[in-house]
This record gives C-alpha cells, sequence and structure tokens, in this order.
C-alpha cells in the first residue's frame, strides 16, 4: 500500500510540476526563478495576443501594419535592453535571471495595456492608428 502511495504522489508531481514550485516566503532562489519565468511567459502571451488582434485589424492597412512590426521589434530590444540595464548590479548573481524576468515582465504588462488601448479608440479618433471592431 505504501509504494502505491508513493506512486501517486510521484505520479501527481509530473503531471502537474508547478504545484511543486513553492513561491512564497520559504521559497528557494530557483523555485523564484521558476514564479518570474511563470509570470514572463503569462505577459508574453497575453502582448502575443493583443498584437495579434491589432494586425487582425490592420490587414486592410499593410503600411501600419509594417510600422506596428517595426515598432514592436524596437519595443521588444528597448524592453530586453532596459531590464539589462537595471539588473547589472546583480550581474554573474543567481538572483539576476529572476530580476530580468521580473521586469521584462511589467515592461511587457505596461505595453500589453498600452495596446490595448488602440482596440477600444473612439470611431473617428485621429490620434488612434487602429481602426475599430466594426
Amino acid at each position: 500500500m505504501r509504494v502505491l502511495g508513493l506512486l501517486a504522489a510521484l505520479m501527481l508531481t509530473l503531471a502537474w510540476p508547478a504545484a511543486a514550485r513553492e513561491c512564497g516566503p520559504d521559497a528557494t532562489q530557483a523555485d523564484l526563478g521558476d514564479c518570474a519565468g511563470e509570470g514572463l511567459r503569462k505577459a508574453d502571451a497575453a502582448l502575443n495576443e493583443t498584437y495579434g488582434r491589432i494586425m487582425d485589424r490592420l490587414k486592410p492597412d499593410p503600411e501600419a501594419a509594417r510600422a506596428l512590426r517595426e515598432a514592436q521589434r524596437a519595443w521588444i530590444r528597448f524592453r530586453d535592453g532596459e531590464c539589462d540595464f537595471a539588473t547589472i548590479g546583480a550581474e554573474g548573481g543567481s538572483i539576476r535571471p529572476m530580476l530580468v524576468a521580473q521586469c521584462r515582465q511589467h515592461l511587457t504588462e505596461q505595453r500589453v495595456t498600452q495596446l490595448r488601448r488602440y482596440l477600444s479608440c473612439q470611431e473617428g479618433d485621429p490620434a488612434c492608428p487602429v481602426p475599430g471592431a466594426g
């Protein structure tokens, strides 16, 4: 019976590796890094979804789509460079990957907010480059 219990616990751990992750005050640095990475993955997923929605609306305007693509590439270079700079004090330390992920998550969440505003512009707003959902 004890073997079955251990086997069941092992299967649960393999099936849900995130459940074993500790992100609280008793977390290891590796756990914290994993948590930060997960936060960044979620922010990136939201960014990609929002960017895709805008690009769909820009299909009739290839010039606007090109401009957004270039702006997004420049923004990614900015985000990554900014976070490299902001975490330079932790260079070589085990905490740096976590700090970089947290920084990128924060800036990515700000970018998602910015892009989502484009999706809800008022009809006829000349300062909005994205047409309404029409």
